[in-house]
Order: structure tokens, then sequence, then C-alpha cells
């Protein structure tokens, strides 16, 4: 492991994330890149066949990504969300020196013009646990995050006035079985995970619904699951069937 030091500059804003990613990625040497943040876990089980797939498909020039399916958990470990709005495919794996840089605030990967890559799918899965947290833990993300993208006073406006995160009726969101990676597990001191399933936190104030609890996200995530059809929002490009 090289650690590689940088300077954060918060007059860039959220696009400091991409900016800390390129001087990262700009480091890299080898024939693929990948990448993984802090809150993103690969389960073990998938790192060889990984590692196999990189070598099958280093020959082929069409390729210039790998693209991950996700698993976003949301509130505790044992619940997933899997509905539109929420990511089902990312790209984590990259092709070294053909230009690509890391865009917007660091969630995927183009071309300086914008132009999106060609991928391959990497049949490998990314953990998602940047929504796993105690309520108090949550809410304080949640206000570094738009604080980044909004005016002080608009994060007050928006986030105030709550000490902890309401996550909402989660419990009605998909369960998972044995998902987590198997050589990490939660430390049970760690006062995360243990989320109220229904209802607001105490004392806390009303809330706005959140994006798939909406009549809209509802329809888009039931056309979803009955047709397969995805209809998110996508970074990459053209999907390879090799």
């Amino acid at each position: 492991m090289r650690i590689v030091d940088a300077v954060w500059d918060d007059r860039r804003r959220q696009g400091i994330y991409a900016d800390l990613t390129n001087v990262a990625l700009d480091s890299c040497t080898g024939d693929w890149c990948l990448y993984v943040q802090a809150d993103e876990v690969l389960h073990e089980d998938d790192l060889a066949p990984l590692r196999a797939r990189c070598e099958e498909l280093l020959g082929d020039r069409r390729v210039e990504g790998l693209l991950f399916d996700y698993l976003h958990f949301f509130g505790d470990y044992g619940h997933i969300q899997d509905g539109h709005g929420w990511y089902q495919r990312e790209i984590r794996v990259i092709r070294n020196g053909i230009g690509v840089r890391s865009v917007r605030d660091a969630q995927s990967f183009r071309y300086p013009d914008q132009r999106r890559i060609t991928v391959a799918p990497a049949r490998a899965r990314v953990f998602h646990y940047g929504w796993v947290r105690h309520p108090r833990f949550m809410q304080a993300k949640v206000r570094e995050f738009w604080s980044h993208r909004m005016s002080p006073e608009e994060v007050e406006a928006a986030h105030g006035g709550r000490e902890e995160f309401d996550y909402g009726p989660w419990a009605g969101s998909p369960g998972t079985t044995g998902a987590t990676p198997p050589s990490w597990r939660p430390d049970p001191g760690d006062g995360l995970g243990r989320v109220p399933p229904r209802g607001r936190p105490p004392g806390s104030v009303r809330r706005q619904r959140h994006r798939d609890e909406r009549l809209k996200y509802r329809l888009l995530t039931g056309f979803t699951r009955l047709t397969g059809v995805d209809l998110n929002h996508t970074n990459h490009g053209r999907v390879l069937k090799v």
C-alpha cells in the first residue's frame, strides 16, 4: 500500500472528490485500476473470479471498464434498497492509461469530453454500507454531504432541527441472507445497525418522504421489477456481452 498526499480544496465543493480520485488514478500502475470507496466492500468470494475476469479481458481493447452489481444496505446490515433511484450497477474497474477520469463527485468514470466508456460485466458485487449508521451519525453525515452542495443557510433550512436521521419505513425493504462478506463483521459495540424499524425518532421534526416512498418512484420500481428494464441514470456506455 502506498499513501499519496494531496490537498483538500474546499473551494472545489463536491468536485474535490473527483479531483483527489484522479490524483490517485494518476499514481496507479498496472493494466487495470480498481476503485473502492471508503463505505464499499468487495466480497472475498468475488476476488479470485474478478482477477480472472481482468486477465480474460486484458487483450480485448474494446473493454474500457468493468461494471459491478451493487447492494445498497439501508438502516442495518440486513436490509437493502433496490428501488428506482438506487443505482444497480456502476464502474469500479477501468483500464489504465486510456485517459479516463473520475467525474462529478467521484461517482463514476468518463473521458474528459464526458464520453462514456464501453464496459463489460465484472461478475462481481459491491456491498455499499454508506447508509448503515446510528441515526445520530447518519444525520451528521447528511449535513456534511449537503454542506458541499448548499450554502450553510440552505443546509440548516433543509436538514436542521433534528438530531437523528429518520430512516422511515425501511423495514419494508428487501431483506438479505448471508450477504455480509464473511471476513467482515459489524462490531457489536459500534452503535451501528440498531435503527428503529418504523416511525420517527423521538423528538424529531416532520421529515420529507424518502424518494423510494413517493408514488412516482414506486411506480418506476414496479415497472423495473416487472420488466427487468432498469430506468436509472447510468454513467457507462455500451455493455459488451463478453
